[in-house]
C-alpha cells in the first residue's frame, strides 16, 4: 500500500460489539504491511485489556489509555472524567497533526462527544486539519451526524443479540 492511498475518515458505530474489535483488526493488518498505526482511548483504562498486551508483541502498533479503570456516569461525569477526555483529545491533536502515524484511531471518542466530555465541533476542527495522507478512524456508539457526514465511511453495528442480556459477565480474550 502507498501513503498516498491512505488518508480517509473512518467511523464505526451502532448499538452492537464489535466497534473497538474492528478497528484493532485495522490496525493489525496496516502493521502487517509496515504502517504505523496509533490508537488513542477514550474513557478506557484498565490495564488488562488484551488488546495492550497485544500491542506489545506486534510492531508499528502504539496504544494510549485516557480514563479511569471505572465507568464514567453520563449524568454526572466526574471532573477527572472530563479532564481525562480534554487530554486524550489534546494528544489526538498532537498525534494527527504530527503525521509521524498512517493511521489514527480514537476509539470511544463519539460515546466522549454524546457524553459532552468534549465538543464534537473540536474534533470536527482536528478532521479537517488532519494531514490528507493521515487515515483517521472513530469509534463508538452515537456517531454525531457532523461527523458521518464528513466520514469516508461509515459502518453500523447493530445488535441483534447479547449474551449480556441473559446476565453474562465480560470474558477475558473476548470482552476485554
Amino acid at each position: 500500500m502507498r501513503v498516498s492511498d491512505l488518508g480517509l475518515i473512518q467511523v464505526y458505530t451502532g448499538t452492537g460489539k464489535g466497534k473497538t474489535t474492528a478497528s484493532l483488526g485495522l490496525a493489525m493488518r496496516a502493521c502487517g504491511h509496515g504502517l504505523k498505526v496509533y490508537m488513542i482511548q477514550y474513557m478506557k483504562g484498565r490495564i488488562d485489556y488484551g488488546e495492550l498486551k497485544a500491542a506489545e508483541e506486534i510492531g508499528g502498533l502504539t496504544i494510549e489509555q485516557f480514563g479511569r479503570p471505572d465507568f464514567v456516569d453520563k449524568d454526572n461525569p466526574a471532573k477527572e472524567d472530563i479532564k481525562l477526555a480534554r487530554d486524550a483529545l489534546a494528544r489526538s491533536k498532537e498525534v494527527i497533526l504530527s503525521g509521524k502515524y498512517d493511521i489514527v484511531i480514537l476509539d470511544e471518542v463519539n460515546v466522549a462527544i454524546e457524553w459532552n466530555l468534549i465538543e464534537v465541533g473540536e474534533v470536527i476542527d482536528l478532521l479537517k486539519k488532519k494531514p490528507k495522507e493521515v487515515e483517521v478512524v472513530l469509534t463508538g456508539r452515537y456517531a454525531r451526524q457532523e461527523i458521518i457526514d464528513l466520514a469516508d465511511l461509515v459502518s453500523e453495528v447493530r445488535e441483534v443479540k447479547h449474551p449480556f442480556k441473559r446476565g453474562m459477565h465480560s470474558r477475558v480474550g473476548v470482552d476485554y
